[in-house]
């Protein structure tokens, strides 16, 4: 695990030297442990390690024999002792142990099908002077971020955005629309980010750079194909596929641990992992009362037998990490859990250098209970348009709050209107309240919708539980889930792995019909079935719970003060109306109203631009350290 910077200067001026390096080392939590640096003219390759994997020998920029073909790259591939053997099989030498090099040796073999042949979390770029070709990837779900922009000198490639503004010459100015949709989705769809002219290279994609000009193209794409077999088929292959993805990703040269909450994703990892080794669990909590699952945490690790270690988090703690937490995310993700990853990170990178997490299992094998609403809503299928029409004419005149009225209004809306991912903080018709006016003149409103439009178009053919794990695959889990797991890891310098984020395990869970899904009253059913006697009954059984975070009571009591100076003092008054966003504040610190996750949208929106943008707030010692 590590971070890189790659530089393409299309005017075919050297790279300098001194840009480049303050570039790299401003992410040098992602590899505290080596540096490299090189310039080849117009390329400029920078890197830092974590070392993981052949300790002594895996440093980069790595380089063949010629010199010719040059690589960085931030990941972990598990079949790359298979591709070894098998590269050595068609005669390719190698001279180290590393995965590194076998990425290397797969480009000389295959050249841009290299992709198709690596299972693993990755993101790289690779020099080939011999070709004149500047070629790079993102992993298929989008485990390791991977950012470039294009400006008139050329083009920058890096593991992080504030590798990207380090240069000077790069403007921080806010995407609007990127603005327009985190309100909704409480952070921004790739591949945009809140940077004009920053973007993601999305997951399962791959780019080359060839006389100047930038192509990219996919080199996977997600499909689902439900079978028609009995629930014990599904059972016996989840088992199977988890055993495998378990084993192949402890490969590594260093010690591991597993993150242990009180569900069954965390809890089955931990599980299979301490089957094959004796395994180190980590567990977060909150002190304050119904907002921790410690204690459920701390049962499975008795039950399992592991050496557990766990960490309280107050109302004080959290507040003071949170700059730290922004400046390490880049762009601002509204996900109040982010702080407990932060925490529960810093924990067990004081015990190993590797964490497997749970990460991906609701999105692959239909865990959200909102995967459930359409179970609960299909009456409605069953109802005359005219019907529908009237009943939502009866619920558009009930007042807010009254029951009966969202699951009125949820029943009448499609699913293409009403689901946008996991996470819809702001309606379209909220946001006209919240944005400044003259913003909305200047820049034309896109509603949350045109993101995931095509999504719908793709999974056309699918059912409504599978188009919303379409739709989370391709949204939730890429933008928010993942980027928060892997940038509050490396703010640790700790490898996180993500077993069910795997192909194989995608492609048994993308067989399972969505009555082995979300049966019984639950979700997750066959992953649940396959845990049977490796878990606890009452974590085997357990409805998801989510990850609490008390925002709610902070915002009401510790916190009050440092939102309302916060809201005053930060420079968006260009974006938000703030007498609006104040209004919300004070509604929710008496209790007439719930606002806490459309304020932490806000208020982590106005942090990000005193520290981005503004450049008013010093994010932590880590970052001044780094710079």
């Amino acid at each position: 695990m590590c971070g890189f910077v790659t530089i393409y200067d299309k005017r075919g001026q050297q790279v300098s030297s001194d840009l480049l390096e303050t570039m790299t080392r401003i992410i040098a939590h992602r590899g505290p442990d080596d540096e490299g640096l090189h310039v080849d003219g117009h390329i400029g390759m920078g890197f830092r390690r974590l070392s993981i994997i052949d300790l002594k020998q895996g440093a980069q920029p790595f380089h063949n024999e010629e010199g010719d073909i040059s690589l960085t790259f931030n990941g972990e591939i598990y079949n790359f002792l298979e591709l070894r053997a098998w590269l050595q099989e068609k005669g390719r030498i190698f001279r180290t142990s590393s995965d590194t090099e076998v990425i290397m040796r797969l480009y000389e073999e295959v050249g841009q099908e290299c992709t198709q042949y690596l299972r693993g979390m990755f993101a790289f770029t690779i020099y080939d002077r011999r070709n004149g070709i500047l070629f790079g990837a993102r992993d298929h779900f989008g485990i390791k971020p991977l950012y470039w922009t294009e400006t008139d000198k050329g083009f920058i490639f890096a593991s992080e955005i504030k590798s990207i503004v380090a240069d000077p010459s790069i403007k921080r100015d806010v995407d609007i629309t990127s603005f327009y949709h985190y309100l909704t989705y409480q952070y921004v769809p790739e591949p945009a980010t809140m940077f004009q002219n920053i973007y993601k290279l999305r997951a399962g994609e791959q780019f080359t750079v060839k006389n100047d000009v930038l192509t990219i193209t996919p080199y996977y794409t997600i499909a689902f194909h439900p079978q028609d077999r009995p629930l014990s088929h599904f059972v016996e292959e989840t088992l199977a596929v988890l055993e495998d993805s378990v084993s192949t990703h402890r490969i590594s040269d260093v010690p591991r641990g597993a993150f242990l909450s009180g569900g069954i994703d965390s809890s089955a990892l931990a599980a299979l992992l301490h089957r094959m080794e004796g395994t180190k669990t980590f567990s977060v909590g909150f002190e304050m009362p119904g907002y921790s699952e410690l204690d459920l945490a701390r049962k499975t690790a008795d039950f399992l037998g592991t050496e557990h270690y766990e960490i309280k988090v107050n109302a004080v703690e959290y507040l003071a990490a949170l700059p730290a937490i922004v400046w390490h995310q880049d762009e601002p993700v509204a996900d109040p859990s982010a702080v407990g990853l932060y925490f529960v990170s810093k924990l067990a990178s004081e015990h190993v250098k590797v964490v497997f997490s749970g990460e991906g299992a609701d999105e692959f094998f239909g865990g959200y209970n909102i995967y459930r609403e359409p179970h609960g809503l299909r009456h409605f299928n069953k109802m005359p348009g005219w019907l529908r029409l009237i009943l939502r004419a009866f619920a558009d005149r009930l007042p807010e709050g009254m029951r009966g009225k969202s699951y009125i209004e949820r029943g009448t809306t499609s699913l293409e209107k009403r689901f946008y991912g996991n996470a819809k903080i702001f309606t379209d018709e909220a946001k006209q309240q919240i944005i400044h006016d003259q913003l909305l003149q200047e820049t034309p409103y896109e509603e949350a919708s045109s993101v995931t439009a095509h999504l719908y178009e793709e999974a056309g053919m699918y059912d409504d539980v599978t188009k919303m794990q379409y739709v989370d695959i391709h949204t939730w889990l890429r933008g928010d889930i993942l980027a928060k797991a892997d940038k509050m890891s490396m703010a640790h310098s700790l490898e996180l792995r993500v077993p069910f984020v795997d192909t194989k395990v995608f492609e048994v869970a993308a067989s399972i019909p969505t009555r082995h899904k979300t049966a019984a009253r639950t979700t997750k059913y066959a992953l649940r079935q396959a845990m049977k006697g490796i878990l606890p009954q009452d974590v085997q059984g357990r409805k998801k719970l989510g990850f609490p975070v008390p925002t709610r009571v902070w915002l009401r009591s510790e916190w009050y003060g440092w939102a309302k100076e916060l809201i005053a003092n930060a420079q968006v008054d260009r974006y938000i109306n703030k007498s609006a966003v104040q209004a919300m504040l004070d509604e929710h610190r008496i209790g007439k109203r719930d606002n806490s996750r459309k304020l932490w949208v806000l208020l982590i929106f106005m942090l990000w631009h005193q520290i981005y943008v503004e450049a008013k707030v010093e994010a932590s010692p880590m970052a001044r350290a780094s710079v």
